[in-house]
């Protein structure tokens, strides 16, 4: 293994730990966006649903937690660092204390599993901001590739749909229609990047592991202005849609997201679900990577990608392993999205539901 690295951070999109920081924290998420303060409250009322709290941050500690048992057993045997976009711990803070550490070159993975401003470009700059602000020594850090095409994620995904299968009733499960979901964004962000193929292909990839079922695409948590137009069909609209037509059940699966936050729990296993309920339309929901063992074992696969500088860069489907280094054109923001400031945290380039 290479000595260039000596470190590892997982970097997030964060959430609140309780109910005195839910509005803190959507400020932060917020901050520099036109969103009226009734958006704000709105969505404040669905961590005050379950305590206030977002789940992200302790499925993040449980990532690590795995991640680390992994890299004991199998090397490389490099400390674990997490940081966060928009609540603690916050990036600068952890590049603070990777520096205090002696460690000069990180190598990241961020919880994304599709290309776009807000899931790679933005935490890039949210890694340079927090450099500039630490100043002379901050450590450098290095991305590993997106993995939305890896052999292990898209096995991984169809586990989880198998599992979700099971929980309909025998008469309509083969039949069930799946619907994979992923977190709408706008639609100037998305012609700057691949979110849309990467989504359409990892999804394909998945389905094809089902070939009884017919499958879709849907995006959910949209958020913003009502007038600016962002990536459809919503997965309400969806739902409704596929009952209108016949469909005899439903599986949602959230394939855009690593971890079962509040995104999920909120849109899907609430919103999602009692649409279906009301419908009478027989509805389960797959979970998304989290800690399955092969997931985890996929990102110490990348991490050695980079740390080695490994020739072999698994994937499957048509579209080729991603990069690891992003040209300077790669993910622009869309219209209306301003820059990282140092110093303060970056204005959420998804909606506040995280």
């Amino acid at each position: 293994m290479s000595s260039e690295f000596d470190s590892i951070l997982i970097l997030s999109f964060g959430g609140p730990e309780g109910p005195a920081d839910v509005i803190p924290f959507l400020e932060n998420v917020l901050r520099g966006r036109n969103v009226p303060r009734e958006r704000l409250e709105e969505v404040a009322k669905h961590y005050q649903q379950f305590g206030g709290k977002s789940p992200i941050n302790d499925q993040n500690r449980a990532l690590i937690a795995a991640l680390e048992a992994v890299l004991g057993q199998n090397g490389p045997k490099l400390p674990v660092y997490f940081g966060n976009r928009n609540w603690d711990p916050l990036l600068p803070d952890t590049l603070r204390q990777m520096q205090a550490d002696g460690c000069k070159n990180a190598v990241a993975f961020f919880t994304s599993i599709f290309s776009s401003y807000s899931g790679c470009r933005q935490y890039r700059e949210n890694i340079e901001a927090a450099q500039k602000e630490i100043g002379e020594g901050a450590p450098k850090v290095s991305k590993v590739r997106m993995s939305y095409n890896h052999p292990a994620f898209i096995e991984v995904m169809q586990e989880r749909v198998q599992k979700a299968k099971a929980q309909l009733p025998a008469e309509v499960a083969d039949s069930a229609v799946l619907v994979f979901t992923a977190h709408s964004i706008p639609l100037s962000m998305a012609k700057n990047c691949a979110y849309e193929s990467h989504f359409a292909e990892s999804s394909g990839l998945v389905a094809a592991g089902f070939p009884g079922h017919r499958f879709v695409l849907a995006y959910q948590s949209r958020s913003g202005s009502p007038h600016s137009p962002w990536l459809e069909p919503d997965i309400l609209g969806v739902i409704k849609d596929l009952h209108a037509e016949g469909v005899r059940a439903v599986i949602t699966i959230p394939i855009g997201f690593v971890s079962d936050h509040m995104e999920v729990i909120y849109d899907l296993d609430v919103e999602a679900k009692t649409v279906a309920a009301e419908l009478n339309l027989p509805f389960a929901r797959a979970g998304a990577a989290g800690t399955h063992p092969k997931f985890i074992s996929m990102i110490r696969d990348l991490i050695l990608e980079r740390t080695s500088h490994s020739s072999e860069r698994p994937f499957v489907g048509t579209h080729g392993p991603c990069h690891d280094i992003c040209p300077a054109n790669c993910c622009l923001p869309g219209e209306g999205r301003p820059p990282a400031r140092p110093g303060a945290p970056s204005p959420g380039g998804r909606p506040a539901s995280a």
